[in-house]
């Protein structure tokens, strides 16, 4: 693991002024340095401008990283877990394979991001925008996803089991084969979703939208279709 204040001593060499993790880390990106599993656990680095950085394996557990500008970002591999991504603008940002459990996503922004083997367990997303998002085999067991716009996101195969997703906005979303058994889905918008073969037994869907939607061979043993 990379410690950043390596960077910042060589930085200071060559006449730089930094006085904390968070100003190095935004320099560093200015200059194109490599942040790849770099150690920036807990660190402060709401609204930084991250843009396009490469933090490939960075260790940013529990970061403060409220609203802080990571789009296009390369995080793959990244443990982000238990992070602060409350506003973030994560558009186009790279996270295949981040550890996001229990990080607080709330009204971030990840419209295209690719969270493909992405581990969301117990994450906040409440009102998260996902759209055409990439989630195939993500992880997002007990997710709060309530409210959340996951329009046209790649959800195939994805773990959603007990995931709340009341009210979130997964019309014209790919859930083919995704596991959803146990899910609040109530008041969900599922228009046109590919849902064939998905598991929703013992899933609630009271009051979703389903019109149009595909459920062709789609496990609903127990499921709770009552106003759908």
């Amino acid at each position: 693991m990379i410690e950043i204040e390596n960077y910042c001593t060589a930085a200071v060499l060559f006449g730089g002024d930094f006085d904390s993790k968070r100003s190095c880390a935004e320099a560093a990106v200015r200059a194109r340095a490599d942040l790849r599993e770099a150690d920036l656990c807990e660190t402060d680095l709401h609204e930084a401008d991250l843009r396009a950085a490469d933090l490939h394996g960075a260790y940013l557990h529990g970061a403060a990283l409220r609203r802080a500008d990571l789009s296009g970002a390369d995080l793959s591999g990244a443990d982000l877990s238990e992070a602060d991504l409350r506003g973030a603008d994560l558009r186009g940002a790279n996270l295949r394979a981040a550890d996001l459990s229990a990080a607080d996503l709330r009204e971030a922004n990840l419209h295209g991001a690719d969270l493909c083997e992405a581990d969301l367990r117990e994450a906040d997303l409440r009102g998260a925008n996902l759209r055409e998002a990439d989630l195939h085999v993500a992880h997002l067991r007990e997710a709060d996803l309530r409210g959340a716009n996951l329009r046209e996101a790649d959800l195939r195969e994805a773990d959603l089991r007990e995931a709340d997703l009341r009210g979130a906005n997964l019309s014209e979303a790919d859930l083919h084969v995704a596991h959803l058994r146990e899910a609040d889905l109530r008041g969900a918008n599922l228009r046109e979703a590919d849902l064939r073969e998905a598991d929703l037994r013992e899933a609630d869907l009271r009051g979703a939208n389903l019109s149009e939607a595909d459920l062709h061979v789609a496990h609903l043993r127990e499921a709770d279709l009552r106003g759908a």
